[in-house]
């Protein structure tokens, strides 16, 4: 009984490891405490099939983490939040070739990540290549977010100005190798 209740919980740590298994493309951290996690994971079945590329048409699941950060945020937000409303692509560039992917990425949801902007990509060439990629965010427009007065007093009328951060020389061969079954 013991033998069979170790290697499930091996098997399940093992899972755990695969479903988890993500390339860190980058970090960065903005005022009024926003941080960014971009990553590359592994392709995934996404829902609704009408608007997320096939998970056998993709090599990669692109994705950004939007959150607060734990420290030195506006009073009342709550740490580690979500922040919705962001308008953010990637433009994914194989260095060898120049062919790109532009991809807008989209709120997602699931049980490693939460709540997440994503979408599965076809890489512009072989997954042995090395890529560049830049990733735009726009913040919620004027009609997508109201502020408070006592925001506006603080910080201004927007949650914070369009960024873009460049990642160069990114390697994605084990991640597109990868698989969640």
């Amino acid at each position: 009984m013991r033998k069979t209740s170790k290697l499930i919980t091996t098997i399940l740590l093992l899972n755990s490891i695969v479903y988890s298994q993500e390339l860190i493309i980058g970090e960065e951290r903005i005022a009024p405490g926003i941080v960014f996690v971009f990553e590359g994971a592994v392709k995934d079945i996404v829902f609704p099939e009408s608007n997320n590329l096939n998970e056998s048409q993709t090599n990669i699941h692109i994705e950004a983490r939007v959150n607060w950060d734990l420290k030195d945020i506006p009073p009342g937000t709550p740490k580690g939040g979500f922040i919705p409303y962001l308008r953010i692509n990637a433009i994914v560039t194989n260095q060898k070739t120049g062919l790109k992917t532009f991809i807008d990425l989209l709120p997602h949801i699931n049980l490693i990540d939460n709540f997440h902007y994503a979408r599965n990509i076809s890489l512009p060439g072989d997954i042995a290549d090395l890529y560049n990629v830049e990733f735009n965010i726009m913040p919620p427009n004027e009609y997508e977010l109201s502020f408070h007065k006592d925001w506006t007093d603080s910080f201004s009328k927007s949650l914070f100005d369009v960024e873009r951060f460049v990642y160069r020389n990114i390697n994605f061969e084990k991640i597109a190798n990868s698989s969640r079954r």
